[in-house]
């Protein structure tokens, strides 16, 4: 039977147990508090599938674009493994289409929604899921990967990196309570509630002025961004400090890796940390339809 969750750590048991990459499986219960706490107004689809004792065997989230309205988004679909191959996951794939169809989509994606979501895509490694959507007429449509750094390498020129920033004026200090305002005003909405939802967050200062910010831990704790450098600030360096700072946070939290979400610069991150392309996700696709009434 399927009905409409709630709450509760259902969603995050599942995970934890469906998830096959063990860092996925770790931050399972961040990752389900994150997409269970997106920004203000978005339009969210949250189903779980429960046996005939009531328990949960499998749970999907979904969401409507913040962006387009006419785009849906499946963000999440996890299935007890025990009970995998009943046709759970594709039931739930096909009720999640539904409710999102019902309230606008014309378009659905197996992928995040940003600012708030879980994966890029569907990680080429989880090989059912690739075929679940398959299956499902989907079309991969789009791919994006995650670079990982390894966090006991990426100090080794910071200092110098720093001294030279300031003595061309500029500071490096923890953001403010008025760092989302100015993301805002430069990358808009979707990166601002990103700074302001992050575990950390540093930016770069001259004479009054942010010049440059970077954040981890949005999502969720080992993952990094996002980061960018105010035009005024081209050249000197900003970013790679920022980048770095963050790090070692995350670092001094315990992590021996980060994971830099949805990866854009490659060349800067390899360069400047060693960072190396490790995770890829295929994105998909697919129009959907309200089905015909009688």
């Amino acid at each position: 039977m399927i009905g409409e969750w709630v709450g509760g750590p259902e969603a995050a048991r599942l995970c934890a147990g469906a998830l096959d990459l063990p860092d996925d499986a770790r931050e399972a219960e961040e990752l389900v508090n994150r997409l269970a706490a997106p920004p203000e107004g978005r339009v969210a689809v949250r189903l779980v599938e429960l046996d005939e004792a009531g328990d949960a065997v499998g749970v999907v989230f979904g969401s409507i674009s913040d962006r387009d309205p006419a785009l849906g988004h499946i963000e999440l679909l996890a299935v007890e493994p025990g009970r995998r191959r009943e046709g759970i996951g594709s039931g739930l794939l096909a009720a999640a289409e539904r409710r999102l169809a019902e309230v606008g989509a014309r378009r659905i994606r197996i992928g995040g929604n940003p600012p708030c979501y879980a994966w890029p895509g569907i990680d080429v490694r989880y090989t059912p899921a690739v075929c679940l959507a398959e299956r499902a007429g989907y079309q991969r449509t789009d791919t994006a990967w995650n670079m990982t750094a390894d966090l006991s390498q990426v100090s080794a020129t910071q200092q110098a990196d720093e001294e030279r920033l300031e003595k061309a004026g500029v500071k490096v200090l923890r953001a403010g309570s008025d760092t989302p305002e100015w993301v805002r005003g430069i990358w808009g909405d979707g990166w601002a509630w990103e700074a302001a939802q992050s575990m950390g967050c540093w930016v770069a200062v001259r004479d009054g002025e942010i010049l440059g910010f970077a954040a981890y831990g949005a999502n969720r704790p080992s993952w990094f961004g996002p980061m960018g450098t105010a035009p005024a600030a081209e050249g000197l360096g900003v970013g790679r400090v920022l980048l770095r700072r963050c790090l070692a946070d995350q670092f001094d939290d315990g992590h021996l890796t980060a994971q830099i979400g949805w990866a854009g610069p490659v060349a800067f991150y390899s360069k400047t940390v060693g960072a190396r392309l490790e995770r890829v996700f295929w994105i998909y696709t697919k129009d959907v339809h309200l089905p015909q009434t009688q």
